[in-house]
């Protein structure tokens, strides 16, 4: 989709899903106490005591965006409600699942559609029905109680429908693949208003183009079917080196991790957030002797830790863990406050932050190493993070769904915190772009990147765009980065 001004919207990213909706000519000026007398759940218009926190997203660089309204629909019968008013009315509709969207597209001047009410998580038979308001913590801990998980991410109050729809990368993504790997079905409103639901043998082009194909171009996602994997303990780990090693331990990585067994994950953070740190984190589904061996492999080409850290324990509390929260409750994980999505008892903060991001499908040389520990030393509050890919993900056709990337060896994300962060991660990004390539993650929805269509697609974008054409003809669902 083509940038559209005044017609933005939700857009979603690790954990969200973008999507706008404009409309032809209204016929008289919106009626804002009809839409709320209409819907099963809230609507909040400026005025009213909630607004300002119902307004606000996860990063407080949007804090200045005042929506007309934020609904919090009950049932996928008030996210049509919502897309009929947007379509008659001509307000532009901006969707919110976990309100991560990195460009800001879950919010806009309009009507919010807040999915956040929708989000039981039941399980039966080995699949899970997920709502696509879930929050990532609340869907492996209700899925624990049946002793299985999906393959997903680690943050935790990032909402399940901006994760799925754009792929999800996750910390056991080389055993069962990405999320949308495992995705067996989803419901969705479209832009003419109707419920459908989307698998392999109902709207199939819907179904396929959900599967990394990012949110907000073809409809409202409102409930996702999933194929579980049954859980067992595993074994995390964090590695540091000294900064004198920094790119030795790039280079050995990122030829270590395509050896490792598929029960092997493991990211690398190169930070320059409180000094100057290099660390190596990871999961591995077996016992805890198995992974230091693999792990001593790794050590012998760096050289010895600055510290390490290796534990059994729970799958559980590893996903509790790898979200930051391993000395907190469930319900601290959560952001403070009394609205959907939120817990009274949240000790989650917001983050004032930038990023870029890179599919690296190559190793990186001697030369493109340094280069990148040399523009993480800069000056600064960021972070490199360089999540695996390979094992099963990279076993998938890259037609077979809309997410591309089968070929990338790992995910590259340019993260910088408060003043100068997107100049950082915009100098960092054009630096690495003769070594990495112009391939990105549609999940790190990225507002200045140029030819994203084909850095977020590659080959699938002409697919889609067709699929677009068919099911939107008339381009009502649109977003500056949409298909």
């Amino acid at each position: 989709m083509r940038t559209v001004p005044d017609r933005r919207t939700f857009l979603r990213i690790g954990g969200m899903a973008a999507l706008s909706l404009g409309a032809t000519t209204a016929p008289g000026a919106p009626d804002w106490n009809a839409l709320g007398r209409g819907l099963d759940g809230k609507l909040i218009r400026p005025g009213d005591a909630a607004y300002d926190s119902a307004r606000r997203l996860f990063n407080p660089a949007f804090d200045g965006v005042r929506p007309a309204g934020v609904a919090y629909c009950a049932n996928p019968s008030d996210v049509a409600e919502c897309v009929n008013f947007a379509r008659r009315m001509n307000v532009p509709l901006a969707v919110r699942s976990g309100g991560h969207s990195y460009a800001g597209w879950s919010t806009g001047t309009g009507l919010v559609v807040d999915v956040s009410r929708m989000s039981k998580v039941s399980h039966a038979s080995g699949r899970a029905t997920v709502g696509a308001g879930a929050k990532l913590v609340d869907v492996y801990d209700r899925l624990a109680a049946s002793g299985v998980s999906i393959p997903a991410g680690t943050c935790a109050t990032v909402g399940m429908s901006g994760l799925a729809l754009g792929g999800g990368i996750g910390v056991v993504s080389r055993k069962y693949g990405l999320t949308c790997d495992v995705m067996e079905s989803v419901q969705m409103v479209t832009a003419d208003g109707r419920l459908l639901t989307c698998d392999a043998d109902h709207n199939p082009d819907l179904y396929w183009a959900s599967r990394g194909g990012g949110g907000g171009n073809l409809g409202v996602a409102v409930s996702f079917g999933f194929r579980t994997h049954p859980t067992r303990e595993v074994t995390t780990f964090f590695l540091h080196w000294p900064w004198a090693k920094a790119a030795k331990a790039l280079r050995a990585w990122q030829a270590w991790s395509p050896t490792t067994p598929d029960a092997m994950w493991s990211g690398m953070h190169l930070s320059r957030e409180n000094g100057l740190d290099v660390e190596i984190v990871g999961l591995y589904l077996g016992g805890r002797a198995a992974c230091e061996r693999l792990l001593d492999r790794l050590a012998d080409a760096i050289g010895a830790t600055s510290s390490s850290s290796v534990r059994q324990t729970s799958y559980s509390h590893a996903m509790m863990v790898m979200a930051g929260c391993s000395t907190l409750s469930v319900a601290q994980c959560h952001q403070p406050g009394s609205l959907p999505g939120q817990a009274r008892g949240g000790k989650l903060s917001r983050d004032d932050s930038r990023a870029k991001s890179h599919m690296a499908y190559r190793p990186l040389s001697e030369a493109g190493a340094k280069a990148l520990v040399a523009e993480v030393a800069r000056p600064g509050n960021h972070t490199v993070l360089l999540d695996a890919l390979g094992g099963a993900v990279g076993r998938v056709r890259p037609e077979a769904t809309a997410f591309p990337h089968r070929a990338a060896l790992y995910s590259v994300q340019y993260y910088a915190h408060r003043a100068g962060a997107a100049t950082w991660a915009k100098k960092a990004h054009t630096a690495m772009r003769p070594h990495f390539g112009d391939h990105a993650y549609v999940n790190y929805i990225d507002s200045g990147l140029s030819g994203w269509r084909t850095a977020y697609y590659g080959a699938n974008a002409a697919r889609l765009s067709q699929i677009k054409a068919a099911r939107d003809p008339g381009r009502l669902f649109r977003l500056p980065q949409g298909i």
